[in-house]
């Protein structure tokens, strides 16, 4: 019962409003200036000025803008550039993560692949060897933060 009351009180008030709304354009409208006249809207042929093309300089074109941060993630993906990305360009990035991981090559990672992998990070971050790792060893399992020489460096443009 409540919905139905509810329904009525938002279709008037709806109602109301395309009505005010539909007023005021019509106000804006009758308040108008009227159109200029045809002598007025274009000058004769005669009175155009006459230049010399040689003399003229168009503005300069706009520098390249270099590419924002989402747009260099979405060319990482999209390797044929045609502004789409299938689903096999976006597997195809992730291919080589995995085959390092699937240790036995039947293209299925197992739990034990995966752990393997872990544990032989966890054992190459342990330093001190006491099955704990402390906030500088944990520091240590981070992926490097990409420098912009490297970056230039492995450039396959």
């Amino acid at each position: 019962m409540g919905r139905m009351f509810l329904g009525l009180f938002l279709g008037l008030v709806l109602s109301g409003v395309g009505i005010f709304w539909w007023q005021g354009r019509a106000q804006v409208e009758q308040n108008a200036p009227p159109p200029p006249e045809a002598e007025d809207a274009a000058p004769a042929p005669e009175e155009l000025p006459i230049t010399d093309p040689g003399e003229m300089e168009g503005p300069t074109p706009p520098e390249a803008s270099e590419l924002t941060r989402e747009q260099r993630r979405f060319f990482r993906y999209d390797r044929n550039r045609d502004l789409t990305i299938t689903r096999n360009e976006m597997l195809s990035t992730r291919s080589d993560a995995f085959r390092k991981l699937d240790v036995d090559g039947n293209n299925l990672l197992t739990f034990e692949e995966w752990a393997v992998t872990t544990a032989n990070r966890f054992d190459g971050a342990d330093v001190d060897g006491n099955g704990q790792l402390t906030q500088s060893e944990f520091r240590t399992t981070a992926r490097p933060a990409p420098s912009n020489t490297t970056r230039r460096n492995n450039c396959r443009c």
